[in-house]
């Protein structure tokens, strides 16, 4: 019998103040009352959830280690438990491979806020209109006949494009 053996690596996610850069400058600057622990601790956007936390990470561990990495973790990556109002998830990976993930995490310095679906349906509704409008148009085009730069008597496509036949104009 084959015994699966894991890891699980508790993940707190933090967000420095983008001004400061070290330690000793944020002690300073920070409230004199409150831990320095909770100094770089804030609840997590809800947009942040399980989905886009593992596409995070495989997408690092992809970056770092290649094919050869994500091979290698994408059978067992998982999130067992994210909560984002302590920033905090609990992820599970085959003992073996836990240190692909460790540095994956290790590099990861920002979170992507994902495209609402809101601002998507309103954009595909607007292309929509806009394909039915250039469609209604070049339909009504046709029917009448009327092609952009073209009269009633060209008969050759070749002369809507602007490409002049020397031999009918030494023709007429």
């Amino acid at each position: 019998m084959v015994r699966l053996k894991h890891r699980y690596l508790l993940v707190n996610i933090l967000y420095p103040d983008p001004k400061t850069t070290n330690v000793r400058i944020a002690t300073e600057t920070a409230d004199q009352n409150a831990p320095y622990s909770l100094q770089f601790r804030q609840p997590s956007s809800q947009q942040l959830n399980i989905k886009i936390l593992l596409r995070i990470i495989r997408d690092g561990v992809a970056e770092l280690f290649g094919d050869y990495g994500s091979g290698k973790v994408a059978g067992t990556l998982q999130i067992k438990y994210f909560s984002p109002a302590t920033s905090t998830a609990i992820i599970r990976v085959s003992r073996d491979h836990y240190r692909l993930v460790w540095a994956a995490l290790g590099f990861c310095t920002f979170l992507p806020k994902p495209a609402e679906e809101e601002a998507i349906r309103r954009a595909r509704i607007s292309i929509k209109r806009a394909q039915r409008a250039v469609k209604g148009s070049a339909t009504s085009a046709i029917e009448t006949g009327a092609v952009a730069g073209a009269t009633e008597d060209d008969e050759d496509v070749s002369m809507i494009n602007g490409i002049e036949d020397h031999d009918e104009v030494e023709d007429e």
